[in-house]
C-alpha cells in the first residue's frame, strides 16, 4: 500500500537509511515524499544523491509532514522531536526508533494528543530482512498502526504489541542479530576444525542458517518438527544434537534473551 502525504526523518543515518531505501523501493513512497533532517552534511549529500530525497540541516526544517519518524539516538531525542514539533500537520504521526525512550516521554515533547508509535527495529532492516515490534501510544487508533506497519515492512516483518513487552522485543529479536552471528561463527569454527577452509566453512554456515530459517517460515512447522526430519536414528545429526543439549544449548540461549531483557528494563527505568 502506497502511503499518503510527505514523510519527514529525522536523522539518515544505518537505520533511517534502510527505512528510506525500502520505502522507496518497494513502491510505499515516491522519493519526492520523503525529507530528512540530517546533521552530518556529507551523509545528507549521499542520501540526497543516491536515493532522490530532500535533505535539510536541521529538524525545523523539515517542512509540514505527515508522519515523522525520528530515527535518532535516544539522547538525541527529545531536542530533535520538539524542534521538528511545529512541523506537523493536523493528525500527524510520530513513530520512534529511540531504544529504551518511552511513548510517555516522546509525548512530552510534542503537542497534547499527538498519536505516537514506539518501535524496536532490527539490524536486519539493512538488507530488507528485518523484524520490527511495534506498540502503539494512548492516542494512536487502529489506523495510525496500520500505517505504522506499511512503513516497516518496507524493511522486513513487522508485529505489533503492548509498549510493556518491548523490553522482551529487544531481548529477543532486537539483541537476537548478534546471537546468531555468534553461532554462524561457531558453526564455521566447527568446520575449520574439521579441515574446511575458514572461506567454505563460512559460507556454508552463512547459507546453513539462512535456508534453515526459511524452511521454518515457509514450511508452518514447528522447529522440532523439522529438527526430527534431519536427525536419523543413530545418525550423525543425532549426535550433534546431543552435544547441544549437553551443555544445555537451549538454556544458554534463552538466558541470553533474559539477561538482554533485564538490560533493556535498566535503561529504560524500569
Amino acid at each position: 500500500m502506497a502511503l499518503s502525504g510527505r514523510v519527514g526523518f529525522l536523522g539518515g543515518g544505518n537505520m533511517g537509511s534502510a527505512m528510506l531505501k525500502g520505502l522507496i523501493s518497494s513502491g510505499r513512497c515516491q522519493a519526492a515524499q520523503l525529507v530528512v533532517a540530517e546533521k552530518d552534511a556529507e551523509r545528507g549529500q549521499t542520501l540526497a544523491r543516491e536515493l532522490g530525497v530532500a535533505v535539510v540541516a536541521q529538524p525545523g526544517e523539515l517542512g509540514k509532514v505527515d508522519i515523522l519518524v525520528a530515527a535518532v539516538k535516544p539522547p538525541d531525542l527529545p531536542d530533535a522531536v520538539k524542534a521538528a514539533a511545529a512541523c506537523l500537520n493536523k493528525d500527524a504521526l510520530v513513530i520512534s526508533l529511540a531504544a529504551g525512550v518511552k511513548i510517555d516521554s516522546v509525548a512530552h515533547c510534542l503537542p497534547i494528543d499527538t498519536p505516537i508509535i514506539r518501535a524496536m527495529p532490527n539490524t536486519p532492516a539493512l538488507v530488507l530482512r528485518g523484524a520490527t515490534a511495534i506498540a502503539a501510544g494512548p492516542a494512536a487508533t487502529a489506523e495510525h498502526l496500520a500505517v505504522a506497519r506499511e512503513v516497516f515492512s518496507a524493511v522486513g516483518e513487522v508485529v505489533a504489541v503492548k509498549e510493556d513487552l518491548l523490553n522482551a522485543v529487544t531481548g529477543l529479536s532486537g539483541s537476537g542479530p548478534a546471537y546468531v552471528f555468534q553461532f554462524i561463527e561457531g558453526l564455521a569454527d566447527g568446520g575449520v576444525a574439521q579441515g574446511l577452509d575458514r572461506q567454505t566453512a563460512l559460507a556454508l554456515a552463512a547459507q546453513t542458517v539462512l535456508g534453515a530459517a526459511e524452511l521454518l517460515k515457509t514450511s508452518g512447522l514447528h522447529p522440532g518438527v523439522l529438527t526430527d526430519q534431519v536427525a536419523s536414528p543413530g545418525g550423525t545429526t543425532i549426535a550433534g544434537l546431543f552435544a547441544l543439549e549437553a551443555r544445555g544449548f537451549k538454556g544458554v540461549l534463552m538466558e541470553a534473551v533474559a539477561a538482554a531483557t533485564r538490560r533493556s528494563r535498566e535503561l529504560g527505568g524500569d
